[in-house]
């Protein structure tokens, strides 16, 4: 059921997507969702929860492996996998639009959801460049300071996500991005 769910609010929207659609997609009656969830709102939710889940487990499975050795391969590694992941991935075309643009009445949920995982990500990269700064493999610095600079470039690539969608200005602005962003934490 969460699967024609997804299928239906990444096509039309929580507004436009209905718990009828929904039903018929999984050949069964409207009723029956109640059973499994206490309305759209509930259903929406999980669905989100979900997709969160999937982009979270996607990129702790990437950080678990790679090492200390080479920041530049990994780093620049996970800025193209997140651009595959929001491409590819239906369930995270679905966060990132949500993400974006949330129901009116669900935004504080939303965003919840949203600052959740952004706080683990931060997290995880903390963990990374102490890492590498430790085994000096980046010049040394506080490890919030080249993650909140690599977050700013995932959060630049989103944007051209959902915004622009044009591959040439999303490559040019990931070279261009990356270029800067390496210059400033590499040893020289």
């Amino acid at each position: 059921m969460k699967e024609a769910a997804l299928k239906f609010f990444t096509i039309h929207g929580y507004e436009g997507a209905s718990l009828s659609q929904i039903a018929d997609e999984v050949g069964m009656k409207k009723q029956s969702i109640y059973a499994h969830f206490k309305g759209k709102d509930d259903l929406f939710l999980q669905v989100l929860r979900d997709a969160k889940e999937t982009e979270l487990s996607s990129k702790l499975q990437y950080f678990s492996s790679i090492g200390s050795q080479n920041p530049e391969k990994d780093l620049y590694g996970f800025l193209h996998l997140v651009i595959a992941l929001f491409k590819e991935n239906e369930q995270l075309k679905f966060w990132l639009r949500m993400s974006f643009f949330p129901p009116a009445h669900l935004v504080g949920a939303i965003e919840k959801e949203v600052v959740d995982i952004e706080n683990k990500v931060q997290a995880i990269l903390e963990i990374k460049f102490h890492e590498w700064i430790k085994a000096d493999a980046i010049a040394p610095d506080s490890p919030k300071i080249p993650t909140l600079a690599f977050m700013g470039i995932i959060d630049s690539i989103m944007l051209e996500l959902v915004y622009v969608n044009d591959e040439k200005r999303l490559k040019d602005k990931l070279e261009a991005s990356w270029k800067v962003f390496w210059r400033g934490i590499s040893l020289r």
